[in-house]
């Protein structure tokens, strides 16, 4: 065990064991004030997969040195079969990875170190299993604040969205492959070599097991809080981004959680706010050390008092794929659901989005490479250049309902929801709507969208395949947004039968008829005189940057073009870097490549590719591990193949394949 002290306030203990009943061990990495033992702190956990040592750690050392100089304990834990930890990985939020994470609570608060009283924070997986512990009432579990998660697994993440296969769930797979893989640290496990063969042989194969659950069923609903919103009983702080693909939980938390529950929305990518690169940042140290003072400590500071939901209303801007800051205001609204907020009715008809109901029908019947201006799908994971562009060019390939200019500005807050009536002529058909703000001089921003599988128009649970010619009904709602569209903007409604690289496409292009009669857009607008001056949150402190040392410095590229037969290709480089750890000296560095590739005409020809490179080194120990990923489909499977080498001193140490095959099932 390492230990080393920061500015005489702060005990650092870089490789620590936390022991499980079972007779495994977990990994973990402390913060302690330098006199806990002898006026014991509250802990804050943070439990990831995604190793202390070399992937979160210049990310901790901005928040936990902060926490420790605050009077908390700070414990960052990796979970079984990642970074040291024994044990191995079988899914995301196991039962197995659950279950330890009560056990690490337990243990905790039984260390001398502790006062008793522990709190959980994380963003996206920590985000979920902080959720999804606290639904299971440890008892010394306090409060948690949770970052960019989602309170249903199954129409809110990376895996499905409205009843259609999103492609993130077989990136997301391809990347948690490329992270599973690293071996342990040999400075800290001797049979770090034993146990890194041990991991690869029996890797998960995470996008063939999440294909074959394409229904809403106990698989999914096991950890979704929304299963059972009364199970929480801790205080909760919940945190997003609208640029986040997680922007929906922070507002369904406030609303539905029967214990003291707060929001806070912000113009965010998938980051901590204090490091998020879409401006304004905020002060996320200070959000969670308010919360915790209040619920850990007792101290009477007026968090529980916060109004309910604070968010950033985004103005129009230009549209641009690049980070920066974007235009707009903070409000607050003291209760959620708000008596701010009225539902706003537009009409779908042939002069576009209308005041009377339309009258007809229109055709959707999109190419497949529509939605090629869609941005990454969860902003935040590569390096940059990740956010939707002007939507003209997918606004072009879509059928479009648009508003006269506003005579006066317009502000949403909330979920808005689309009603169709429709017929089609497949039996499997998908719809994606697009909320757009266009401007005077016609740039078209996405402010929210959502896709629907048509075959799930009804239900996750049964779908059921489509008659063509007959007539349903569905209704969409769709993400959640702030958003004030300015006078003289016009508001659009896009709608497209495909949404690559988004979503995986049906298996026969589908033409879909929208009954005009029947078709209504649901706007959530916003009339407030005034706003709480406690709507702003503080800047982000300064923190100390102890990234170490830049072994190669981080890249990025995107490519757009066409092949020789019409296929459309998106190509993405992401060079993550490399650095050396300044508390040990191990070099870690990344890189990925993916292509998405698909012919306007033929929704089988779609094909997407990720090709991920891990090196972990220290001195004359080297370790490069690259793995690639495949999928397409046919009409009745999808078809997965996944390779991973392993090499340690450019020695190839370990080589294998897999293929899975698995039906489509209404996708």
């Amino acid at each position: 065990m390492t230990q080393t002290t920061t500015n005489n306030s702060v005990r650092v203990l870089d490789d620590h064991w936390i022991p499980l009943r079972d007779g495994r061990r977990l990994a973990a990495r402390l913060w302690l004030p330098a006199d806990a033992d002898q006026h014991p702190a509250p802990a804050i956990l943070e439990y990831l997969p995604y190793r202390r040592r070399d992937g979160t750690a210049a990310r901790d050392d901005t928040t936990y040195p902060v926490f420790c100089r605050a009077g908390y304990a700070g414990v960052r834990v990796d979970i079984a079969g990642n970074g040291d930890s024994d044990g191995h990985m079988s899914d995301e939020y196991s039962e197995d990875e659950l279950s330890m994470g009560e056990e690490v609570i337990a243990w905790i608060a039984a260390q001398a170190w502790c006062s008793g009283a522990v709190g959980m924070i994380g963003i996206s997986w920590g985000g979920f299993n902080a959720l999804q512990i606290a639904m299971r009432r440890p008892k010394a579990l306090k409060a948690i604040v949770t970052v960019c998660s989602t309170v249903d697994r199954y129409a809110d993440d990376i895996h499905y969205m409205g009843g259609c296969l999103l492609l993130d769930n077989f990136t997301w797979s391809a990347q948690m492959t490329a992270y599973s893989t690293r071996p342990p640290d040999p400075a800290v496990r001797g049979d770090w070599r034993e146990v890194w063969m041990d991991r690869m042989e029996r890797l998960p194969f995470l996008a063939a097991e999440w294909l074959r659950h394409p229904r809403r069923g106990a698989f999914w609903k096991h950890g979704s809080v929304r299963e059972d919103w009364a199970a929480i009983d801790c205080p909760v702080l919940a945190m997003g981004g609208w640029a986040d693909a997680y922007s929906n939980a922070p507002a369904e938390l406030a609303e539905h959680l029967k214990a003291p529950a707060k929001a806070l929305v912000g113009p965010w990518e998938h980051k901590y706010p204090h490091l998020a690169r879409i401006g304004p940042a905020a002060d996320f140290l200070g959000e969670v050390l308010r919360w915790f003072d209040r619920w850990l400590k007792g101290e009477r500071n007026g968090a529980d008092s916060l109004p309910a939901y604070r968010a950033y209303i985004q103005d129009h801007g230009t549209p641009k794929t690049a980070y920066g800051p974007r235009p707009g205001r903070w409000i607050a609204e003291n209760s959620w659901p708000s008596p701010n907020i009225a539902v706003r009715t537009f009409h779908l008809s042939k002069q576009g989005l209308s005041q009377e109901p339309g009258a007809g029908a229109a055709d959707v019947a999109s190419p497949q490479h529509t939605g090629m201006t869609a941005g990454n799908f969860c902003p935040g994971m590569r390096v940059e250049n990740e956010l939707a562009d002007d939507q003209r060019q997918d606004d072009a390939l879509s059928l479009c309902f648009d508003t006269p200019p506003l005579p006066q500005p317009l502000e949403i807050l909330g979920a808005a929801e689309v009603e169709l009536a429709f017929s089609v002529d497949k039996p499997l058909a998908l719809l994606a709507l697009r909320l757009n703000d266009v401007a005077p001089e016609g740039a078209s921003t996405r402010v929210t969208y959502r896709p629907i599988n048509l075959t799930h128009r009804d239900s996750h649970e049964t779908p059921a395949m489509l008659e063509p010619g007959q007539q349903y009904q569905v209704k969409v709602r769709l993400n959640h947004a702030g958003h004030c569209f300015a006078k003289g903007h016009k508001i659009r409604l896009a709608i497209s039968s495909g949404y690559w690289p988004i979503v995986w496409p049906s298996p026969e292009a589908a033409r879909v008829t929208l009954h005009l009669e029947s078709c209504r857009l649901l706007l959530p607008c916003r009339d407030a005189p005034r706003d709480s001056a406690h709507a702003t949150p503080a800047p982000p402190r300064a923190v100390t940057d102890q990234a170490g040392e830049t072994v190669r410095e981080r890249d990025n590229k995107t490519w757009r073009g066409m092949g020789g037969d019409g296929t459309h290709v998106l190509r993405t480089f992401d060079d993550f870097g490399a650095r050396r750890d300044p508390h040990h000296g191990l070099e870690a560095g990344s890189s990925v490549e993916q292509i998405f590739s698909i012919h306007p005409g033929d929704p089988l020809s779609a094909r997407a590719e990720a090709r991920w490179c891990f090196t972990l080194g220290r001195g004359p120990w080297r370790t490069r591990i690259e793995s690639e990923n495949e999928m397409t489909s046919t009409a009745r499977n999808f078809n997965l193949t996944r390779r991973v080498r392993a090499y340690e001193n450019d020695a190839l140490v370990f080589e294998r394949e897999w293929r899975q095959e698995v039906p489509r099932d209404c996708m």
